[in-house]
């Protein structure tokens, strides 16, 4: 919904695909690598199903196809000590995501995502990810209980929704953009938009 929102706000006209793809068969070390793998697979996932094949034509109206994923890292931070965390796609369950959303009360929370333009007319697919942080006020347990209640955390990567009107009162500093914590960067699409095009 989040990515959706940030195309509508720059204008674009598009339309919706699912990929369908098995997200946690495609692991990877670093979160980054992750992202990128992620995003690629469900371009590749959407090409094979519209049946696009080896014929291109350079002069005809282009059609981009955009994927993107993202996964957020916990860092808790105490005192001048930082402890990273592992990487967190979407909880599997309210627990987990009362778990998640608890770990960023008074702490941190780093979100890297990545951002996949294919253009289907030509081939070329240009790739890229970015990296944001997000500060946390300390978050009452009431205030969790309700965003895990809402189920809204479900379906976000690491339980975080930096827009949610409960979770917007909490967030003290965002380094890097609101976009790109939201899942999709604009600066970011915008730069392999004009590469794809350009090519």
């Amino acid at each position: 919904m989040a990515r959706r929102n940030i195309l509508q706000e720059m204008g674009y006209h598009f339309t919706v695909m699912a990929a369908d793809i098995d997200e946690m068969a495609i692991r990877r070390e670093k979160p980054e690598d992750l992202v990128l793998a992620l995003a690629e697979a469900k371009a590749d996932a959407i090409v094979s199903r519209l049946g696009i094949g080896g014929h291109k034509e350079q002069k005809a109206h282009p059609t981009l196809l955009i994927t993107a994923d993202t996964v957020c890292l916990i860092t808790i931070l105490f005192r001048v000590v930082v402890y990273e965390g592992m990487i967190r796609e979407k909880p599997s369950s309210k627990e987990e995501a009362r778990h998640f959303v608890k770990g960023y009360s008074g702490g941190c929370a780093a979100v890297v995502g990545s951002v996949v333009v294919t253009n289907l007319t030509t081939g070329i697919r240009k790739r890229g990810w970015d990296r944001s942080e997000v500060y946390f006020h300390d978050i009452p347990d009431e205030v969790i209980d309700k965003l895990i209640d809402d189920g809204v955390t479900l379906n976000v990567a690491g339980g975080l929704m930096l827009e949610h009107p409960l979770t917007a009162p909490f967030v003290d500093t965002v380094i890097g953009t609101a976009d790109g914590v939201m899942g999709l960067s604009k600066s970011l699409m915008q730069k392999l938009l004009e590469e794809s095009l350009q090519s």
